[in-house]
């Protein structure tokens, strides 16, 4: 019979994680079992996708807001720190704030906008033109933004995000300025000690202040980059990909996820003879078009993958062989010809016109993404995701 279906997506349930559990046993079991039960067959490149949250509860690699707080105290004394371009999120940023805000005794809290770095926006664009507002050039204080675009709450969780986050930093303790400027020499003439929060263009800006006179700059990632008093870290990514677990408490990135992968792959080949590729995953690479949030506030798409995912797709574009090459042929003949064209495609494509718009990404970000869509962030209870056919063409 002719094959119908292309690529097929199957979020999977599985056990509540706890710390100490075998994630390599459970992700093993879930696949095999739900083979079982949903009656599919694991074939050769399948791909299974295993979120980033339960490897790190399984590793338990937690830390608390104490732990947070002095690692900041180790790195900057009593000195006044920068806080800059942090992101605007109860889930990422709330608990790292009230960290370091424990940790210090005065912060200067300068936010990037329109937006933070992910898209999430405390003025929209429509409103620095009408006030003649440049972001790039302009650096606003608290009460000049204030006049010029009063109380804004975000347009998903209804918070206003400068009283949110002034309000956690009074709660410990520590004195707070807040500013907003695009360019990170701003904060220099408030202190020489920075706390830079951006995630994907924190190389960049740390570079810029260390060579604009600062004293002390370090990145999210060198905050619990090693273990404080037994605390969880991550030596890679430090704060980076973190989630707020308790009020007290937050989850960090997974690490040492290499083995894991690995593993998972060498036990279905044991058990099915077959060989599947494996990766952690955590937010997805994409945008969302009216909320204009970019769903990439971890550090990486994917911390681990098995070497089957590594590089980009070699595809040609259906609808320009057919409006091109094939223009002439209909039916069964066009469809013959392309099948052809399929198979005695050159092995790299970049640069052919026929590969245009073919979405030149990393296999990890695209799969990623289709992970992430599939378990979501909520109550699914689908934490891995079952690929098949990803890999398949027209012709198979």
């Amino acid at each position: 019979m002719e094959r119908t279906v292309g690529t097929i997506t199957r979020g999977l349930r599985c056990p509540i994680i706890n710390e100490g559990d075998s994630i390599e046993t459970i992700v093993v079991d879930s696949v095999l079992n739900a083979s079982k039960a949903e009656g599919f067959s694991i074939e050769e490149k399948d791909i299974v996708c295993v979120t980033e949250s339960i490897v790190a509860r399984a590793q338990g690699n937690y830390a608390s807001i104490d732990q947070i707080a002095k690692d900041v105290t180790n790195k900057f004394g009593e000195s006044t720190v920068g806080v800059i371009f942090p992101i605007f999120s109860r889930n990422r940023f709330s608990n790292i704030l009230k960290g370091i805000a424990r940790g210090s005794k005065k912060i200067v809290l300068m936010m990037s906008y329109p937006s933070d770095e992910v898209g999430n926006h405390l003025v929209s664009l429509d409103a620095l033109d009408e006030k003649g507002v440049n972001p790039w050039t302009d650096v606003l204080d608290e009460k000049q933004f204030r006049e010029l675009f009063g109380y804004n709450k975000h347009t998903f969780t209804g918070v206003d995000y400068i009283e949110y986050y002034k309000e956690l930093i009074a709660a410990e303790g520590a004195e707070c300025e807040v500013i907003f400027s695009q360019k990170p020499k701003t904060i220099l003439d408030y202190t020489k000690n920075v706390l830079t929060c951006d995630i994907h263009t924190r190389y960049r800006t740390k570079r810029i202040l260390e060579n604009s006179g600062a004293e002390k700059v370090f990145t999210l990632d060198d905050i619990l980059s090693s273990s404080v008093d037994g605390s969880g870290f991550n030596e890679n990514y430090g704060l980076l990909g973190s989630n707020k677990s308790t009020e007290e408490g937050i989850k960090l990135f997974p690490r040492d996820c290499q083995p894991v992968v690995e593993a998972i792959q060498e036990t279905i080949k044991e058990k099915t003879g077959k060989t599947i590729e494996v990766m952690v995953y955590g937010d997805g690479a994409f945008k969302d078009p009216v909320g204009k949030i970019w769903e990439l506030a971890d550090p990486v798409v994917s911390p681990a993958f098995t070497s089957g995912l590594e590089g980009t797709p070699n595809e040609v574009k259906l609808k320009y062989l057919a409006d091109n090459n094939f223009s002439d042929l209909r039916g069964a003949d066009l469809e013959a010809a392309i099948k052809k064209h399929i198979n005695e495609k050159d092995e790299d494509l970049t640069g052919s016109m026929e590969a245009q718009g073919t979405t030149p990404r990393q296999l990890t970000d695209l799969i990623g993404s289709l992970a992430d869509l599939t378990s979501g962030s909520g109550d699914k209870g689908t934490p891995i995701v079952y690929i098949q056919g990803y890999f398949d063409n027209f012709t198979k």
